[in-house]
């Protein structure tokens, strides 16, 4: 699996809108996070993407002069990445402490709950 340098929190927001909407300009990018999150500068918006670019999470492709930046990995992957090294940091390898903790914590619907049991029940039957 190809590993790229883990996305700041900025960046993540760049990545789910580039995931949610397909490869996009800095200009699109930059009037989506201002939706989200109120007034943000396109010089800002710019200046992450270029980094994100250099960083190998970005790429681009020019198109009759405008720059169309795509992830460079899908967004499962990416999410992959993270919470590997997140169950690794946090948890000690421990997924099962995760999931503890997190069904623990937070109010789980009853249809959660049978993905859930769907999910344990799966795993039990390929061992």
């Amino acid at each position: 699996m190809n590993t790229i340098t883990s996305p700041t929190a900025a960046e993540l927001e760049v990545l789910q809108i580039l995931w949610e909407n397909g490869p996009q300009t800095v200009r699109y990018v930059n009037d989506a996070l201002n939706k989200i999150k109120g007034e943000v500068g396109y010089t800002t918006t710019l200046k992450t993407m270029q980094n994100m670019l250099d960083k190998g999470i970005l790429s681009r492709e020019i198109i009759d002069r405008m720059h169309i930046y795509t992830p460079a990995q899908p967004k499962e992957v990416t999410q992959t990445q993270l919470l590997q090294g997140f169950v690794e940091t946090t948890y000690r390898g421990s997924a099962a402490s995760l999931v503890l903790q997190a069904l623990g914590n937070a109010e789980t619907s009853p249809e959660e709950l049978q993905k859930i049991k769907e999910l344990i029940n799966s795993l039990e039957n390929n061992q």
